[in-house]
């Protein structure tokens, strides 16, 4: 189960679906693979802006993978700069300047996502899996088994 797919995933139990507590999912007993995949920069790019930051963070984190994780989602870094940006334009700019304006500024981020990070979330997210292990819910302690790379995600009838 790669790394990317954990981000996505939350408890099945009911009684969990209105906890914060049920996401993300935390491994116990993983054993963790790795399978060179072809670096593709712009579906990292692509996928930055729908991770859950934190949870990635708590994840990397529990594996000893932290240092593979940057401090901030990448696709964050540039906001500040364009609220600042936008408030010194002056007020008789045509409204075709500004989209033009805006476009470049956006072609700019994703320029600036530095290659050697990409590299990084790479590895972590698409690379890396799990092989064997499990995973539990932080509000309701359910494990869901995982072998052979497969999450079992089925609920017992009295948890369903």
């Amino acid at each position: 189960m790669k790394l990317l797919t954990t981000n996505f995933l939350t408890c099945a139990v009911k009684a969990c679906k209105s906890s914060s507590a049920s996401f993300p999912l935390h491994f116990k007993d993983a054993v963790l693979e790795r399978t060179e995949i072809e670096l593709n920069p712009l579906f990292i790019k692509n996928i930055l802006p729908r991770l859950n930051w934190d949870a990635l963070t708590v994840t990397a984190t529990e594996l000893g993978l932290q240092a593979m994780v940057p401090e901030k989602n990448p696709t964050d870094l540039g906001d500040d700069d364009d609220e600042t940006a936008a408030t010194k334009q002056e007020d008789d700019d045509h409204e075709m300047d500004v989209e033009q304006d805006k476009e470049t500024d956006t072609a700019q981020k994703e320029v600036e996502i530095d290659e050697d990070v990409l590299k990084k979330l790479h590895t972590l997210l698409l690379e890396t899996a799990v092989s064997e292990g499990k995973l539990v819910c932080g509000n309701c302690g359910f494990e869901y088994p995982i072998k052979e790379g497969v999450g079992n995600f089925l609920l017992p009838a009295h948890l369903v």
